[in-house]
């Protein structure tokens, strides 16, 4: 079992156990990789078969594999998945939702001597009695799924994401598996260093969907954008995710399909549990025709006829577009994607993507670290002070994040003896790059919806995939309106591609990001995303190379 996987391993593994005929593009290597011992990224988009890669190599490996993951749904779907098989290990779950008796079998199998998968919401981890048992089990493996939300570039931070690398290294870093839908660059280099990876295996396939055709349309009124959304849902042809930015606009939006003669829901987070379950298992169920959703709607959807995705409102980021696109034609059927925005809506989106740390907050948090004897939860924090529980937990993360104290199994303790007028300025600081970091992009995915470029390059290059100028299905592509791109930028010393590391006189190295013929796309870390002219090339303000 512990021996070094080889493809045909795997692939014995894969049909015997779990009844899979074939692996997918990518499975065979981030397995064999994990077995081996190396921590590993895997970015597949949905439907690829992620969940494949820790199943398989959990099973070869034996013992115990952690399998972090954020939503409650999303893990019972993975036990139901792996229970489906034919002999495959044992599942359990250790959440809120876990009974005492489930609870007492789940421990059992994670402390017996058999293989097993134990699902955890990340929260878990910070549950003293949770972790110092999971310390004492044979953890051979740590999976990390929707792993883009340890990412504070990412487009679905969390915090208690930001915890998951103390762990391992407190479970003595068994081998650490990735797994995201949707992973720029930097976003990349985030979740590696974030997790604690050690020159970790990168296997990225599969981020090009030709079979999802892509399209925008603007609009100058929000009457008119409205109107157009809804005739796109009414001539879906099969399944339809509709997005919207706000839970108001949910239950509108919902209200105005079913007057359509469609069978629709609305969903967000802040509905009840049980209502949040049973529109999931209604679409699931193909009982519904449209869901009109949040960006809450997502994580775990597996449904693999959707015709249609809509967006009624832009996305934060590109990442966030990709992720939510990326639920359409699962079976590999051909499905349309299409955005619908007004100029000003990029503008709210900003708006909303703002906001700080409240100083006094900072202040507050700092002062109890100071006086604490032992390292402090953000619950004992909030009890203390009696603020809410989520605000000391966001004070917390960047007081970690700064490097002024430190995470660790038993909570946070002050690492550097600052004051608090220092731990504010230090917190606001890195909030303000945050905020340069959001605002750049939402400038980025105006970038995508104004291209006039082919929109599936722009859609890839982001990605750090290369692909033609011109995929022929997208809307530019259909209309000839895509207008050819250089793959290279020639300099001196050699040509800039995607993913080359530059050097800027201003914003330090940075990761090229997007190449057009007379401008470049470049993530800077503490600035963010910047579209620089060419001509900071030929002046010298921006190098190939990073900086000194």
């Amino acid at each position: 079992m512990n021996a070094p996987a080889t493809l045909e391993q795997s692939a014995r593994t894969a049909r015997e156990v779990f009844g899979w005929d074939d692996l997918l593009p990518g499975q065979a290597e981030a397995i064999d990789a994990v077995v081996s011992g190396r921590d590993t990224l895997v970015v597949f988009p949905t439907g690829a078969g992620k969940s494949a890669v820790y199943q398989i190599a959990g099973c070869e490996l034996g013992g115990t594999t952690v399998v972090i993951s954020p939503l409650l749904a999303l893990q019972r779907d993975q036990i139901d998945s792996i229970d489906a098989a034919p002999d495959a290990p044992a599942a359990v779950a250790l959440n809120s939702r876990t009974s005492a008796s489930a609870r007492t079998a789940a421990w059992a199998a994670i402390e017996g001597d058999d293989a097993v998968y134990a699902f955890l919401a990340p929260e878990q981890l910070a549950n003293p009695e949770v972790f110092d048992r999971l310390a004492r089990a044979d953890v051979r493996l740590v999976v990390v799924d929707e792993a883009h939300c340890v990412s504070a570039w990412g487009h679905d931070f969390r915090p208690d994401y930001a915890r998951i690398g103390d762990a391992v290294e407190a479970l003595g870093h068994p081998p650490v598996l990735a797994l995201t839908a949707t992973a720029s660059a930097p976003v990349r280099e985030d979740i590696v260093a974030s997790l604690g990876m050690r020159d970790p295996h990168l296997e990225v396939r599969g981020m090009d969907r030709p079979e999802i055709h892509m399209a925008v349309r603007r609009h100058e009124h929000d009457a008119d954008k409205r109107r157009a959304v809804l005739a796109d849902v009414q001539d879906a042809d099969g399944p339809a995710l509709l997005y919207v930015a706000t839970r108001k606009g949910t239950e509108l939006y919902a209200d105005e399909v079913r007057g359509l003669g469609l069978r629709a829901a609305a969903y967000h987070g802040a509905m009840a549990q049980k209502r949040r379950d049973e529109v999931h298992s209604a679409w699931s169920a193909g009982e519904l025709d449209v869901v009109v959703a949040t960006s809450a709607f997502g994580m775990g959807v597996d449904k693999s006829d959707v015709r249609l995705v809509v967006h009624a409102d832009v996305t934060e980021s590109l990442d966030a577009y990709a992720q939510e696109i990326g639920r359409a034609a699962r079976d590999g059927q051909p499905a349309r994607a299409i955005l619908h925005y007004r100029a000003e809506d990029f503008s709210l989106r900003s708006f909303f993507a703002g906001g700080h740390t409240k100083r006094a907050d900072i202040a507050g948090v700092w002062d109890e670290l100071r006086r604490a004897r032992k390292p402090l939860r953000a619950k004992d924090v909030a009890e203390r002070s009696g603020r809410p529980v989520r605000a000391i937990g966001r004070v917390l993360n960047q007081l970690v994040a700064c490097g002024l104290a430190v995470s660790g199994a038993d909570g946070i303790s002050i690492r550097k003896k600052v004051s608090a007028g220092d731990a504010v300025a230090a917190v606001r600081e890195r909030d303000e790059a945050e905020e340069r970091i959001r605002a750049s992009r939402i400038e980025i995915m105006r970038g995508y919806a104004e291209t006039t470029h082919c929109r599936r390059r722009t859609l890839l290059e982001y990605f750090g995939v290369e692909s033609p100028a011109s995929c022929g299905s997208c809307d530019r592509c259909d209309a000839g309106a895509a207008e050819p791109i250089a793959d290279e930028i020639a300099t001196d010393d050699g040509g800039i591609r995607i993913d080359s590391p530059v050097a800027h006189a201003e914003f330090g190295t940075g990761t090229v990001m997007g190449i057009e013929n007379d401008r470049l796309t470049v993530f800077f870390p503490e600035h963010g995303y910047k579209v620089l002219a060419r001509a900071a090339l030929e002046n010298g303000i921006l190098e190939l190379g990073e900086a000194a």
